[in-house]
């Protein structure tokens, strides 16, 4: 197994574990200690390097503009973040899905939408778990949280446009199947 951009950026985030610490308490450790995990994901999935890269730098991106209230200071920033990062996690499901052949297209028609929906729903989906996580980050926890109705609901639509952005690109990158124009 060789070292890589996306394994720098693994120690990255192990290194944000201090300072994020060390400025939001148990909140900031949370918030870097979800992001290491997430890192690590998809090197343990062996997903390509590319989207290891992007899934790492959108993570890490993403815990900092928090912890940094960039959120709070760039609008639109937040809504760009979860369109991207779920759109990735959503990209990220159907490689796994595909290679677990639970999905396992062969080009035709209907299952590159099917690879699509599987993209577009099961990132859906975490992106709503992600919005409950957030929800009780708050409630229990820490209430400088930024978390309300409009928030909650606009960041769902950004990560289901993120997601179907997703979809359609993953379905697209299922090989067409060739026709065989050989008599039988």
């Amino acid at each position: 197994m060789s070292f890589n951009l996306s394994d720098v950026l693994r120690v990255l985030a192990v290194i944000g574990l201090v300072p994020a610490t060390i400025g939001d308490g148990a909140i900031g450790f949370a918030v870097m200690f979800l992001v290491v995990g997430g890192c690590m994901l998809p090197r343990a999935l062996g997903v390509p390097p590319w989207l290891d890269a992007l899934m790492c730098s959108s993570f890490i991106f993403a815990a900092w503009a928090a912890l940094l209230d960039w959120y709070v200071s760039y609008e639109g920033l937040d809504l760009a973040v979860h369109a991207a990062s779920t759109g990735l996690i959503g990209i990220l499901a159907s490689q796994v899905a595909q290679r677990a052949r639970l999905l396992a297209p062969s080009g035709h028609p209907r299952e590159r939408l099917a690879v699509a929906v599987a993209t577009v729903s099961s990132a859906g989906l975490l992106a709503t778990v992600w919005e409950i996580g957030e929800w009780i980050g708050y409630t229990y926890f820490d209430d400088a949280i930024q978390v309300g109705y409009d928030d909650t609901i606009t960041d769902l639509i950004a990560g289901i446009l993120g997601a179907g952005v997703a979809g359609l690109l993953a379905g697209a990158a299922v090989p067409r199947r060739v026709e065989s124009t050989m008599p039988r």
